[in-house]
């Protein structure tokens, strides 16, 4: 399915890709920490000298991630974000009261459960760890919040 390319002619209306997603239950969904709409690509940004950050630099943000989430672990039968539990996550995922307005939204008009709650804020502490930042801000929340609403546009 090639939702959103203009011009495609194999593009389905609204209502069979409504169709199509409520076939997918939203327990289901809800256990996906991530869900990200992949745009496509520009030819001019293909052919674009503009460099983005190297694969090195990443490499490099992500294996000090890693060593913050042992290192924040230790002792622990967890060895990344994505295995806290609620103890955990009560622990090691405090936010400010900014970030605590965003999630209050997110539970309240846009209709996040409990679940979701919680993986918010593991995907936040995880773009914290990637920033290099030892509290969760509220644009990490914001950012977290985002990777969970691909299944509120259908």
């Amino acid at each position: 399915m090639f939702r959103g390319l203009a011009g495609r002619e194999d593009d389905c209306t609204d209502a069979q890709r409504q169709k199509y997603y409520a076939k997918i239950s939203g327990p289901l969904l809800d256990r996906v920490d991530i869900q990200v709409d992949v745009p496509e690509v520009k030819f001019k940004d293909i052919i674009s000298r503009a460099e983005g950050e190297s694969s090195e630099r990443i490499r490099e943000r992500v294996t000090h991630a890693r060593e913050r989430q042992l290192l924040r672990f230790q002792g622990r039968k967890i060895y990344a974000n994505a295995q806290m539990g609620t103890r955990e996550i009560k622990k090691f995922c405090p936010v400010c009261a900014d970030s605590q307005k965003l999630l209050e939204t997110a539970v309240t008009k846009l209709g996040f459960s409990a679940r979701a709650y919680d993986r918010v804020l593991k995907v936040g502490r995880t773009i914290a760890d990637l920033a290099a930042d030892e509290d969760i801000r509220p644009a990490h929340v914001a950012e977290a919040i985002q990777y969970r609403m691909m299944d509120r546009y259908y």
